[in-house]
């Protein structure tokens, strides 16, 4: 465990540092990102062992308050803000709050503009989902020699700007081995082979759950069968939800058990007020 002053200034200790990641180029060791989406999965990979968190601006309160000493991403969408400043301004946020890096899919020159302020930037090479209009929809990278050479030079123009980090995503895992040694930039594997120096997966398909899409992607492979948890849990939830509903319309329900009673002899008292009751000013 390491200790820090974070980016707001505040003693801190963290598991992996920037400086610890960039050290995985030179060695063999594997580490671990995932992305819980609340308090609840956050837990579950810390609790499991996972190295790095990756989640969104809502979730870094939770993450500093479950896992604090986890290094953990920050990220924002690319159509979440109309300007690199407004994006520059979410970093620095994210800074404050207790992030270890930034994620942003943003151009060359905002990756640059928070390099030079300090901030530790992480981009995006391969298959980018939100850009899949333009590659003819969701497919794998760099299956030819060319895209091949393509990958390697997005990724080195994005060193030249500063870039710590990128998620290479459904890159042919050839392509990601042979680049990866040709880069400073620490490399996270999403469906890109063993080669990455972090090996990322969601926490939906690490456990099972169900996918944004009609099935899984191919880089998806479910150690768990949480969804067949919650199928279970809507089930019951439906068929409790149905008892209530025809209970209390054949005038079942309440239960004499769930009812409150008057004490002894005090129904017959209230009663023979009520019939005397008038009111006192008329």
């Amino acid at each position: 465990m390491k200790r820090i002053y974070d980016f707001s200034r505040k003693p801190a200790k963290r598991n992996y540092t920037i400086s610890d990641l960039q050290a995985l180029k030179q060695k063999p060791k594997k580490l671990t990102m995932s992305n819980p989406a609340n308090a609840d999965e956050i837990r579950a990979c810390r609790d499991a062992g996972i190295d790095l968190l990756v989640v969104g601006m809502d979730q870094i309160d939770n993450v500093r308050a479950i896992a604090p000493t986890h290094f953990c991403r920050v990220g924002s969408r690319w159509a979440q803000f109309g300007s690199n400043e407004e994006v520059l301004a979410d970093a620095f946020e994210a800074m404050r709050r207790g992030g270890d890096m930034y994620y942003t899919l943003r151009s060359l020159d905002a990756l640059e503009m928070m390099s030079r302020e300090g901030i530790p930037v992480q981009s995006h090479i391969g298959l980018i989902p939100t850009f899949s209009h333009y590659c003819g929809g969701l497919r794998g990278w760099g299956r030819n020699a060319d895209e091949a050479l393509k990958i390697y030079e997005t990724l080195k123009r994005m060193e030249d700007v500063g870039v710590i980090a990128v998620e290479a995503e459904c890159i042919a895992e050839e392509v990601l081995e042979a680049v990866n040694k040709k880069t400073s930039i620490v490399t996270f594997s999403l469906g890109s082979g063993v080669a990455g120096d972090v090996i990322m997966s969601f926490v939906a398909d690490v456990c099972g759950e169900a996918s944004e899409e009609d099935r899984p992607p191919k880089h998806a492979h479910a150690f768990g069968n949480v969804g067949r948890l919650h199928k279970q849990i809507h089930k019951e939830r439906v068929a409790a939800l149905s008892q209530f509903h025809s209970e209390v319309t054949a005038g079942n329900f309440p239960y004499a058990q769930t009812n409150i009673s008057m004490h002894e002899g005090e129904k017959e008292k209230f009663l023979e007020s009520l019939d005397k009751w008038s009111p006192m000013h008329q």
